[in-house]
């Protein structure tokens, strides 16, 4: 849980506002998967005992949609009311899948100024809430008599984000969340790539500084009126957070205190360090630091990695002790038995580290190396020279804190401190990953699905990996007890790694002298072995034929490589 959302551990009632850009799509139709996320979030939090209270909007556009005319042949009120009975039906359709009952409360700003009105909508609203009903609000559009501009100084609310703000008062709510169509408030843009995720609004830093972009295609105010409301019922004691409403499970994620969206908070100057250091000024001093670290002699850096190795094993039990509480951490948030499994320090992974390093410090420079030389013409020489990557960003999907800081430690001052940085929470990495022009290469270490995520959201190149071939091949000139020691290893000893073996593949030979049955009972011992039907061990001939199994599909038995045709030739550039 991020330090700064800790409140949500008291949280019960909750108040999420559906704006108009989630609920429709950018054809104006309803997206209908989106609702459907939603409404199953909703269903989760109503079975873990939360109150959930939903204002939404999107009527209009259901009514735009049904009457099928030119928009600017249309009147918005006649539009709401022909819409709002089509949005409450696809609700009620939703949430009677997933046997929730829903509930429909239309008000006006008018309603708000009758104290016996505000009295009786409290005691509805909790004799639903005691039902485990969710109550939906929207505005009744069709019967108000406020007119564009929408906000006026006469007005109690103006919009939907500004009804859910007094909702949250009115009502008594723990928590807001209004849901937008885009991640949560930026400084600037979100279009623009110098634009940052504002994670905790603080009033007096942010207000002079965030530069708004246009509003939604479809709402009325967009963001400016999201904050608007935002500050309004978090200045009243009541914690708001902005968040994307695309995502399928970011209600849940804010509701377990993760670090998504922009949080407002009536003491969020409290919540946040008084020195935090950016994406960007973290990237661009790792660079300024990796330059400085280039115009060193290969000397001094032998040294340094020398320095680091001697500081990881002088530091071995701060280490084990830090893994431990990780790891520990991890088993108490219930995370799957293989993150935990590549989690955890094994014995001697420390001095094998330290060991490789001292190993990569004795090889030959790579830096400023000729790789190749071609003569151009007559007196121009063109050559090929290794140079630095750059600044990498390396995503690992453990916590490698204290690891990082005593690294950090071994580098001299002449190079810089800031040289690693370090972050620990996967939603400082959206900003990260829009560092193009900082950061040269991003290398994902985690899960496929990590990975995935990283490629698609930065132009980075990126250093990822896929379900790679995780194959061992027995050939029948081999020393059977090697062969046993090598697949146990392969498989045994680190099967929660991306690379630990999936497939054996053994020379037909071993089949007819019965070393395959004898290599297989031996591995039953210790392995969940399949057999050759299931496509786990495949009998064969050279280890070329693995190249024809994967061309034709399948196989046990293949002849050869016949029917393969090997092009390795030199193309022209």
């Amino acid at each position: 849980m991020d330090p700064t959302r800790d409140f949500v551990k008291d949280v019960k009632r909750v108040i999420l506002k559906v704006g108009t850009a989630v609920v429709t799509r950018a054809d104006g139709r309803i997206a209908l998967g989106r609702l459907g996320a939603l409404c199953e979030q909703v269903k989760e939090l109503n079975s873990e005992g939360y109150e959930v209270i939903l204002v939404t909007s999107g009527a209009v556009g259901v009514g735009r949609q049904h009457l099928q005319k030119p928009q600017h042949e249309l009147d918005g009120k006649a539009c709401a009311a022909v819409g709002q009975s089509g949005l409450m039906a696809l609700y009620d359709t939703l949430f009677s899948q997933l046997d929730v009952t829903s509930s429909q409360l239309l008000v006006t700003d008018y309603d708000f100024k009758e104290p016996n009105f505000r009295k009786q909508l409290s005691e509805t609203v909790n004799s639903l809430l005691d039902l485990k009903v969710i109550p939906i609000f929207n505005e009744n559009d069709a019967i108000s008599t406020r007119k564009a501009p929408y906000e006026d100084s006469s007005g109690i609310f103006w919009d939907n984000d500004s009804l859910a703000a007094l909702l949250a008062l009115e009502l008594k709510a723990d928590l807001l969340i209004l849901l937008s169509d885009v991640d949560g408030l930026y400084s600037g843009p979100p279009s623009d790539p110098k634009s940052k995720l504002i994670h905790t609004y603080i009033k007096e830093k942010h207000q002079g500084e965030i530069t708004f972009g246009d509003k939604s295609r479809l709402g009325r105010g967009g963001m400016t009126a999201k904050v608007k409301a935002a500050v309004y019922a978090a200045y009243a004691g009541i914690p708001v957070v902005i968040v994307g409403g695309s995502s399928t499970d970011n209600i849940l994620k804010v509701l377990e205190g993760k670090r998504v969206g922009t949080l407002f908070h009536q003491h969020a100057h409290f919540l946040v360090p008084e020195k935090h250091t950016s994406a960007r000024e973290m990237a661009v001093s790792a660079r300024e630091c990796s330059r400085r670290l280039q115009g060193l002699p290969s000397h001094d850096r032998r040294k340094i990695l020398l320095d680091i190795a001697d500081a990881l094993e002088a530091n071995v039990d701060l280490i084990k002790a830090e893994n431990e509480a990780d790891v520990a951490a991890a088993e108490q948030a219930g995370y799957e038995k293989s993150l935990i499994s590549r989690l955890m320090l094994k014995p001697g992974k420390i001095s094998g580290l330290s060991k490789s390093i001292r190993v990569l410090a004795d090889m030959e420079d790579p830096i400023g190396r000729v790789l190749s030389r071609t003569e151009l013409a007559d007196g121009l020489i063109l050559e090929k020279t290794s140079c630095p990557l750059g600044v990498l960003l390396v995503v690992f999907e453990s916590r490698p804190d204290a690891l990082v800081q005593i690294i950090t430690e071994a580098i001299p001052d002449t190079v810089g401190g800031k040289l690693i940085g370090l972050v620990t929470s996967r939603d400082e990495i959206p900003d990260l990953l829009k560092l193009d022009d900082v950061i040269d290469l991003v290398v994902p270490r985690g899960s496929n699905k990590l990975v995935s995520q990283i490629k698609e959201s930065t132009k980075i190149p990126v250093l990822g990996h896929a379900d790679g071939i995780c194959h061992v091949y027995v050939d029948k000139s081999v020393n059977m007890d090697m062969a046993k020691h090598i697949i146990l290893d392969a498989k045994v000893d680190y099967p929660a790694a991306c690379n630990a073996m999936e497939t054996l593949l053994v020379h037909k030979h071993l089949l007819e002298t019965g070393a395959l049955n004898e290599l297989c009972l031996d591995l039953k011992v210790e392995v969940l072995l399949y057999s050759t039907m299931q496509a786990r061990v495949f009998v064969m001939e050279p280890v070329l034929d693995l190249v024809l199994r994967l061309l034709r599909g399948s196989g046990q038995v293949v002849d050869g490589d016949k029917g393969v045709v090997y092009t390795h030739k030199k193309l022209a550039v």
